[in-house]
Order: C-alpha cells, then sequence, then structure tokens
C-alpha cells in the first residue's frame, strides 16, 4: 500500500542520492496560461531523470540475498540509469533490456554506470517482455520502471518536495507513460490535500491509460507512435492502475507538434534541455482551461541526443515560420536571381538555401523555377516577405521546408 507512512520512508531514503530540485517560476509560461506555473525541474536530477527515487528506494527495500543475485529491468533510458547508478552504489550487478530504438545518449550513461546493456525490441513492451525472459533464465531479481508500488512510492517523493516549497498548490500536471510517476505524486499529493488537482499527461501517439481509464480496465495499445520514446508505453501498469483511478483527476493527450514547440518556448525562455517525455506538462498548459490558479509542472527528464535535438529544433523553426520555403517562377536572364534577393534582402529576410531547376519548363525563356528557403522573425514577417514578392510581379508558392 502506498501509505504516508511509506511515502515518508522513501523521502528520507531518495534524499541520500537526490538532488534538491526546487520549484521555478516561469514567467513565460504563466503570462500564456494565465496561471502562476512553476517548474519542478526533475530534468536536472542525478541521472537526468527522476527515475533514480523509484529504483533507489526499490532497491534498498530488497534484501541481501536479493540483490546477490542481480538485477534487471527494461527501460527506454531514464529507469535504465536510475537502476544502473542505484546498483552501483548498492554493489550488485545490473542488467538493462533497452529497445533498440533508444536514443545513444541514454545507453551510454546506462553504461556509465557500470550496467550491462541488452538491446532488444522495437519499444518498450518487446523489451520488457525479454527482460523478463531472461530473469527467469538467469535468476535475476526484476525492477520493473513503474508497475511497482516501492517504485512508485520513490517517484511520488516529487510531491513531498512540491508541497513544502507550494503549500498553496491548486495543480500539479505529469507526464504519464506507464503510470508509476503519476500513481506515487497523485497519491501522496491527494493524501496531504485531498482537493489538489492532479492532472495526468500523454502523447496522443501512446495514450494507453487514457484509454485504459476509460474502459475501466487495463488495455494494451496495438502500437505506439511519438517522439515522446519516455513515455512510449503500450500498456499501462496493473498494480498501480487502481491508484490513477483514485487518484488522477483527469488524462491530457497532447500531439507530437505541441512537443516540439514547448521545446522551443523551454531552450528560448528557461535555457533547458528537456526531453520530449518530460515536456508533456508544459505542452498540456493550454489545455487546462482554469486561470488565477498555481500549477506545477513536472519536467520528468532531460536525457535528449543531440540527433533528436536537432531535428526538433528545425521542425519547430518551420512550426513557428521562423524557416520557409517558397518557389517562385521567373525568366531565364542575367539579373533575375539578384532581383528575388534584393526584394527579400529589403525586407531583412535571410537566404539560407537556394535550389534553381531550369528545366521545370521547356520553354527556359519563358520560366525557370527558383527554391528559396529562408529564415523569419516569425508569422508577421514571412507573409510580409511574400507580400512584397507578389508586389514585384512574382507569384511565390508555399512549400514544404527544405533545411
Amino acid at each position: 500500500m502506498m501509505t504516508l507512512e511509506k511515502f515518508e520512508e522513501a523521502c528520507e531514503v531518495v534524499s541520500r542520492v537526490t538532488i534538491e530540485t526546487r520549484l521555478m517560476y516561469s514567467q513565460y509560461f504563466s503570462e500564456q496560461s494565465g496561471n502562476k506555473v512553476y517548474l519542478k525541474p526533475e530534468n536536472m536530477q542525478k541521472t537526468g531523470a527522476f527515475k533514480i527515487r523509484g529504483a533507489y528506494y526499490k532497491i534498498s527495500t530488497l534484501t541481501d540475498e536479493e540483490r546477490e543475485k542481480g538485477l534487471i529491468t527494461a527501460s527506454a533510458g531514464n529507469h535504465a540509469q536510475g537502476v544502473a547508478y542505484a546498483a552501483k552504489a548498492y554493489g550488485c550487478k545490473a542488467v538493462i533490456v533497452m529497445p533498440t530504438t533508444t536514443p545513444l545518449i541514454k545507453v551510454n550513461h546506462t553504461k556509465e554506470y557500470g550496467a550491462e546493456v541488452v538491446l532488444y525490441g522495437n519499444d518498450y513492451d518487446e523489451a520488457c517482455a525479454h527482460a523478463y525472459e531472461l530473469a527467469k533464465e538467469h535468476g535475476y531479481t526484476f525492477i520493473h520502471p513503474f508497475d511497482d508500488l516501492d517504485v512508485a512510492s520513490g517517484q511520488g517523493t516529487i510531491s513531498m518536495e512540491i508541497f513544502k516549497e507550494l503549500p498553496l498548490v491548486d495543480y500539479i500536471l505529469v507526464p504519464i507513460g506507464g503510470g508509476g510517476l503519476a500513481a506515487g505524486v497523485a497519491t501522496l499529493a491527494k493524501q496531504l490535500n485531498p482537493k489538489i488537482q492532479v492532472i495526468g499527461v500523454e502523447p496522443e501517439g501512446a495514450n494507453c491509460m487514457e484509454q485504459s481509464l476509460a474502459k475501466g480496465e487495463v488495455i494494451c495499445l496495438e502500437h505506439s507512435n511519438t517522439i515522446a520514446d519516455g513515455t512510449a508505453v503500450r500498456q499501462p501498469g496493473k498494480d498501480i492502475f487502481p491508484y490513477i483511478q483514485k487518484n488522477i483527476d483527469q488524462v491530457i493527450s497532447v500531439p507530437d507538434d505541441d512537443l516540439i514547440v514547448a521545446f522551443l518556448d523551454m531552450v528560448e525562455n528557461h535555457k533547458m534541455i528537456v526531453e520530449n517525455s518530460g515536456l508533456l506538462s508544459v505542452a498540456a498548459l493550454k489545455y487546462l482551461n482554469v486561470s488565477g490558479k498555481k500549477v506545477v509542472c513536472i519536467l520528468s527528464g532531460g536525457n535528449m541526443d543531440i540527433i533528436t535535438m536537432s531535428s526538433v529544433v528545425q521542425h519547430g523553426l518551420i512550426q513557428r515560420d521562423r524557416i520557409f520555403t517558397v518557389s517562385v517562377l521567373l525568366p531565364d536572364k542575367p539579373g533575375e536571381l539578384v532581383h528575388v534577393a534584393s526584394i527579400i534582402a529589403g525586407q531583412q529576410g535571410n537566404v539560407i538555401r537556394l535550389d534553381h531547376n531550369q528545366f521545370v519548363s521547356t520553354n527556359r525563356n519563358a520560366a525557370v523555377e527558383l527554391k528559396i528557403t529562408m529564415e523569419a522573425f516569425g508569422t508577421e514577417h514571412k507573409e510580409r516577405i511574400i507580400r512584397e514578392l507578389k508586389n514585384n510581379g512574382y507569384r511565390p508558392k508555399m512549400i514544404r521546408a527544405n533545411i
């Protein structure tokens, strides 16, 4: 049972290894949402995510014999690092099964903590099934990443820290993958203040908890499809599900496009790297139909590889009209390219790519195609550049940005 006494014990234990991630007031997100928004930056936690809390507390509850057998778990990365770190602290072996799609940074960091990494399956659920097989074959002690009440109790210590800093908090927004974090946070939050609202947030492409709650039972999705790899879970935990049913007030699912925008918002306004799963809580702010409330968004992790980061930034710039591409037809004669470039320069547009296609028409004198990719300050600036091109006799056509 996740009792208040259990949470108090967990708080004492995890304090040995966790970093104090104090609440950060966000002027930007407060203005955007009409609420007083605070960020709980677990992306700054040791191992880069909240998972160390549950992993360390769970391992502390094991017997010496269970630890000596060696530990095994399955994880998309953050729980892996938590278990690897805790296993090293307790001096026991750790085997981590990770999906083959796991970002390289999470794989490497897990190995750096001394764990043996096995890459298997296309998602967490396939990796987990293989981990159970290895546990049975070798006699390892399995540490479930979310469907374990001790693990969830460790994760729930976040609520205790939130209430110590902000006793009158009205809403807590918490990411949901398998549900361990949400179950722990919501259960303790309701024990401390039954009137508080705890909102779970999932990616649309892996909303197994939302669908399970709607049906009143745990269901398994046929597949998951989201850039939020840390929450790409097809089936929530069965043991923690009753706690979710009782203590989570609402589940919001957000599209991946919102996570891309949230990443840019976080980098530009708070100078922090937060992984896609960790951004679910801030991405959900625009779906929270309240105002003037004290809202805490849990940023669950920050382990993001450079390639993913680069892709998110590029797509985010395109979404915000900071980068766009147009196609114009112009006569194939000297000076036309310079003329187009001078129009763009006159409007302070910055050309970053040109593609000059002379073979778009059999009559080159009539028209050649020029594709121009450029930077702008935003939608209004983009529209001003396009309008000026039209005023000079060109007919710019918006096409998919090519960067």
